[in-house]
């Protein structure tokens, strides 16, 4: 008898801790959905601009970063900060301009000794219904994995042609191995800087050493399409492929709501049309009158007929787009230049 005042306390204070963790449990979990709202609400409504500018900021500061953290071929050769600066700059907006060569850096191989979802409404008032929100934002999670997923394909498969077709090619192999440049390194960053149209080439002279290789210029041209004025297009192919395979009604959201979205890149079915007929049109305009102009210039000298054709090829679809250069272009007539520049 004299343990039960004990057993009552212990009675008590057990439930008084279980009402306390029933309490944080909710409160953990209310915190947790209203958060997710507010940033989902936050996304919907934010400037797109603002969004940008903190991407690209970022992407400087981490290039500028990795660049300084590289080793140059020779302690004597190291660049100035604000070249660092400003080749990040420059990769990152795809200007294709540099203070500094390519070569400078080490890009060799270095040896190592070791190798929850919530169906609640937003409170704030933002959207008109649940529903609507809810379809908009699971339509732009879908967009964007679409779009990861289509950067990420294409960028792997350029990178297994390249490295398969550099390691196949004898001539290719010597040029790398004479400037000491890494086979795998530098198909990693050919495929990237030219599916980004981004132009550096872990070579000084560009793709000018790399003139007589056809099979190489081949797998570029339809990278630098894909990530450049083609995207949209290819784009909406994809979304078009995957509502005829799937019933989502994500697929059905993003194809016939490219204003709601507010991506650029996603244009309508007809757009796409104007786009693709704009894009060959000129690319192929520009070949012709190349073709015709400077089939026997000195810039293509000692190539055969299908080196001429390939190069050709090449150098006007780089020519609106990355800006990589198969001629020496201080070879080629005025009137090429003149060319060039409109096309530009």
């Amino acid at each position: 008898m004299k343990n039960t005042p004990n057993l009552k306390f212990r009675s008590k204070t057990v439930k008084c801790l279980a009402s306390l963790h029933h309490a944080l449990t909710c409160m953990c979990h209310w915190t947790g959905t209203t958060l997710y709202s507010f940033l989902r609400a936050l996304l919907l409504r934010v400037d797109p601009f603002w969004l940008q500018l903190c991407y690209f900021v970022t992407l400087f500061m981490l290039g500028y970063m990795s660049l300084s953290i590289l080793e140059p071929r020779s302690p004597m050769n190291r660049p100035k900060s604000y070249d660092l600066l400003f080749t990040a700059v420059s990769a990152v907006t795809v200007s294709s301009m540099a203070t500094v060569e390519m070569e400078i850096f080490k890009l060799s191989e270095r040896k190592s000794a070791s190798s929850p979802s919530s169906n609640m409404n937003v409170e704030n008032g933002l959207m008109s219904t649940n529903s609507n929100i809810d379809l908009k934002y699971k339509s732009m999670k879908f967009l964007g994995i679409t779009v990861l997923c289509y950067f990420f394909t294409v960028q792997v498969i350029g990178y297994l042609l390249v490295s398969l077709y550099v390691g196949l090619v004898v001539s290719i192999k010597e040029v790398l191995m004479n400037k000491k440049l890494n086979l795998q390194v530098f198909s990693i960053v050919t495929t990237i800087s030219t599916f980004t149209n981004c132009g550096f080439l872990p070579t000084n002279e560009n793709m000018m050493v790399f003139k007589n290789n056809q099979g190489l210029q081949v797998i570029l041209i339809p990278l630098v399409l894909l990530g450049n004025t083609l995207y949209p297009v290819f784009l909406r192919l994809v979304l078009l492929l995957l509502g005829k395979i799937s019933v989502r009604e994500e697929i059905k959201y993003v194809l016939e709501n490219e204003d709601e979205l507010r991506y650029p890149h996603l244009l309508s079915g007809v757009d796409s049309w104007y786009l693709s007929l704009t894009s060959v049109g000129f690319t192929l305009i520009q070949f012709v009158l190349l073709m015709s102009i400077g089939w026997k210039s000195q810039a293509m000298h000692g190539l055969n007929t299908s080196e001429k054709v390939v190069g050709s090829l090449f150098q006007v679809t780089n020519t609106r787009h990355t800006g990589e250069s198969v001629f020496d272009l201080s070879l080629v007539s005025p009137a090429i230049i003149v060319l060039i520049v409109t096309m530009m």
